[in-house]
């Protein structure tokens, strides 16, 4: 663990961060959170996202289309945007808040208590960015889940399924939560290393506190 240092620790946390906000960012936008697969119609897959629905043919391709209304789309749908759109705030922050606590960055050079004020709050902030994250792929995966198996809807219409985007969500909320988490080690490990050294084990340290011992008897 000696090339593992406080410097580089910050930079793997900067680095885990941004690739969690990254994805996240992604995920956000990619119509692949359901998928319907129908028996009836193979030629048809149908693809939902957070702002758009999608259908692919054989013929044309692929055709995205925008939701029309905000108050039209379901709870779990307008609940998981208002979420997503705070993990990217925050996740977007606590990178932007990190660069003046790292090492080597000549911005508030000498104040190492405002470096790292600047670490902790990072570190918050990609807590609650990796959380805002996986709530909204929760949410929508419960209900996801809820209406496949109701047997109140007919065994022949065709269900919502996952998509790709419901594990890369998954994903980029376990990064974002592991950044935070290296920043809070980032900070212990800059902590210890401004602690004082402790004094040489030398022999003759070893002997003035043996006599010094032996005083305190007498």
């Amino acid at each position: 663990m000696v090339f593992l240092t406080t410097k580089i620790m910050q930079r793997t946390a900067l680095f885990v961060t941004f690739g969690g906000l990254v994805t996240s960012l992604i995920t956000m936008f990619l119509p692949l959170w359901k998928t319907l697969n129908s028996e009836l119609n193979e030629v048809e897959n149908w693809y939902s996202g957070l702002f758009h629905t999608c259908i692919f043919t054989e013929e044309v391709g692929v055709q995205c289309k925008a939701y029309e209304s905000i108050l039209a789309l379901p709870m779990d749908l307008q609940v998981s945007r208002v979420l997503m759109s705070v993990s990217i705030g925050t996740g977007g922050l606590a990178v932007l808040v990190a660069f003046p606590g790292l090492e080597g960055v000549e911005l508030c050079s000498g104040q190492q208590g405002l470096k790292k004020g600047f670490l902790i709050l990072s570190g918050v902030l990609s807590w609650v960015s990796g959380l805002t994250t996986l709530a909204p792929v929760s949410i929508v995966a419960y209900t996801t889940v809820v209406e496949f198996w109701d047997d109140n809807w007919p065994d022949v219409m065709p269900r919502w399924e996952f998509g790709e985007a419901m594990f890369s969500g998954w994903f980029a909320g376990l990064t974002l939560l592991i950044g935070g988490t290296l920043f809070f080690i980032a900070v212990c490990m800059g902590d210890y290393d401004q602690q004082p050294p402790s004094p040489p084990n030398t022999p003759q340290v070893k002997q003035r506190r043996k006599q010094y011992l032996k005083t305190e008897v007498l």
